[in-house]
């Protein structure tokens, strides 16, 4: 079946692998109404969707939720009201203002034994169990961080940026075949990532995900396939696709 997970490659006894999933924002270009990871997908919300795509690889035994900051309990009762794989520890923890404040909330609930992390956005909720034992499987080889990215389809031109709807000024047509449009889980050696938080984050440089901090430290970032329908939810037409998604693997008992 599509969905059905892959045999994982064994962890050695000091291996173990958890999914951060920060899920505190609000969700504003979906319009008004509950958080974004609480909106139902296929009369589930999608935050349980998110969660249980990690639960499906078996090379993740814990996954770390991170809810508003006023509504852990209310987030913890909805992933209790779900079932979820009995082999996979679920955890709850308070978020922050911004997504890398909720990160390292994440990454500070995770326990000493933990080695490898993946941080995965809860509006990706139909990410196929194959790329999450990809991404996986590559830091277990070695790599310190690793993303799934898919090849642009679209050209893409680089702008000087003006008022809104305003016209602005190309500066730059960059390479197409170059680029790559990054997905979730993104995979990082656990220690990698925290020096990244601890210190580019710190210093207010920031960056759009994580793999972006982990850059700036100058450690090697790479890519593995993504696939097309790990696409994130962010406007009301993304989520009319997830639906239509949802359906074809619910019709083709997939899922």
């Amino acid at each position: 079946m599509y969905d059905e997970p892959r045999p994982a490659r064994p962890a050695s006894p000091t291996q173990r692998t958890a999914a951060v999933i920060p899920a505190a924002g609000r969700g504003v270009r979906l319009g008004p109404g509950a958080p974004k990871a609480l909106r139902s997908l296929g009369g589930t919300p999608m935050l349980i969707h998110a969660v249980r795509a990690m639960a499906r690889s078996r090379a993740v035994s814990l996954v770390v939720v991170v809810a508003p900051s006023d509504g852990a309990a209310e987030v913890r009762n909805l992933l209790d009201e779900h079932a979820l794989p009995d082999r996979t520890d679920i955890l709850v923890v308070p978020g922050g203002d911004t997504r890398q404040e909720s990160v390292r909330a994440g990454l500070d609930a995770l326990p000493a034994d933990v080695t490898a992390v993946l941080i995965h956005d809860a509006a990706r909720p139909l990410v196929p169990v194959d790329t999450v034992d990809a991404v996986v499987e590559a830091i277990r080889d070695g790599a310190p961080a690793v993303v799934p990215a898919m090849p642009l389809s679209d050209t893409v031109k680089e702008v000087e940026p003006g008022p809104p709807g305003a016209p602005e000024p190309v500066v730059a047509t960059p390479e197409r075949a170059r680029l790559r449009a990054v997905q979730t889980p993104q995979g990082f050696d656990r220690a990698t990532l925290v020096k990244a938080h601890d210190t580019i984050a710190v210093n207010g440089e920031g960056a759009t995900d994580d793999a972006g901090m982990v850059e700036k430290l100058g450690v090697p970032v790479v890519l593995v396939p993504g696939h097309e329908e790990a696409f994130k939810v962010t406007r009301p037409l993304d989520l009319v696709l997830a639906e239509a998604v949802l359906a074809r693997r619910r019709a083709t008992d997939a899922y």
